[in-house]
């Protein structure tokens, strides 16, 4: 699920609106809407979609020190329309953000990136894919089986090299993914085995990583309902090669809605509903002025899996213009394992 949204409704209604997950329920004014049944194009649908009102390659991976210590890196492209159309050069309505983040134990680091479309400082082509914001790039094969992956800020740097060990997986309906009980829904799909190493660098100097990484791709006009206030969302990469994405997008007048995938290390899915899955806070973290849930109860009884979450670093909050709790996390309890959570929405506290 990710920031996405959020973020991306800074091009659409103003940053003030954005911190308010404004205009994320309003309708989409002309723009396309996922279809139902409707199948996908690769390598087409890698690359950038103009009729949509918004999108993402958002990247998460959780590596391991050459020192034996947990580090997380983010990585995010978002592109967003301010109109309905498709244009070259400087009359595109195309606009680019670029997010980054490096997180250890003891420290989180964040970075921003914006572009206009028609520059040729930030874009996304599907063959040969490559997605970039200035020098940040996700470049690699068509399939997307195969990537390298660049960021660097004044505080932090990485360069990763990533394997894709299964096949991508299809959230929802063959990646029509609803996001309320109205039917508000995108088109998402993901890469979630990859296997990672590379180098990242932090003021404390570089270090070898190796670890997984978990690809999201997302694109939509009208993604959430109209009293959708928020999320949480959990990416859970276990030791046998099953995978778990889950999400409660929370409603401040309803039931909040959940979704999410189960997926065998063979690529088998199996699209989740609401209740089938409980995501209960345990404990929170004063970060940013804000109250986050940084420890969480985690059941799937369908699969016998019943964790407690942990933040690796509970201050992990990307303090951007746009700002959220983004970061790698373990899990103990029925399985032993790691993974990342990300949470929206959660407002200052007076």
């Amino acid at each position: 699920m990710n920031v996405k949204a959020l973020l991306v409704a800074f091009f659409l209604a103003g940053s003030a609106q954005a911190q308010s997950f404004a205009g994320l329920g309003e309708d989409a004014d002309g723009f396309a809407l996922p279809v139902l049944g409707e199948a996908f194009d690769f390598p087409t649908d890698h690359g950038p979609h103009p009729e949509f009102r918004i999108e993402w390659w958002y990247l998460t991976a959780n590596l391991m020190g050459a020192d034996g210590r947990d580090y997380g890196v983010q990585w995010t492209l978002f592109r967003s329309a301010r109109e309905p159309r498709a244009e070259k050069g400087w009359q595109s309505p195309q606009t680019w953000m670029g997010h980054a983040a490096l997180t250890t134990p003891n420290a989180h680091y964040a970075a921003e990136r914006f572009a206009r479309d028609g520059s040729g400082q930030a874009g996304a082509q599907a063959s040969p894919f490559i997605a970039w914001i200035d020098d940040w790039q996700m470049a690699g094969s068509d399939t997307l089986d195969a990537l390298t992956l660049t960021a660097r800020s004044a505080e932090f740097s990485y360069v990763l090299d990533l394997c894709a060990l299964g096949p991508l997986g299809f959230h929802g309906q063959n990646g029509h993914s609803v996001k309320s009980a109205e039917g508000q829904a995108s088109r998402y799909y993901s890469q979630p085995f990859y296997e990672v190493a590379g180098l990242i660098e932090t003021p404390e100097g570089p270090m070898e990583v190796t670890g997984t990484a978990w690809l999201d791709r997302e694109y939509s006009s009208h993604p959430l309902g109209r009293t959708q206030s928020g999320w949480d969302w959990f990416a859970f990469t276990f030791p046998d090669g099953h995978r778990l994405m889950a999400f409660e997008l929370r409603d401040s007048e309803n039931a909040d809605y959940q979704a999410g995938s189960w997926i065998t290390p063979d690529g088998t899915l199996t699209a989740l509903g609401p209740g089938s899955f409980d995501a209960v806070p345990l404990a929170t973290t004063r970060v940013a002025g804000r109250d986050v849930p940084t420890s969480w109860a985690f059941t799937f009884p369908a699969e016998g899996i019943d964790l407690t979450v942990e933040a690796i670093n509970p201050m992990a909050w990307n303090d951007l213009a746009f700002a959220y709790w983004e970061g790698p996390i373990r899990y103990s309890g029925s399985h032993t394992c790691g993974g990342y959570l990300e949470m929206t929405g959660y407002e200052r506290v007076a």
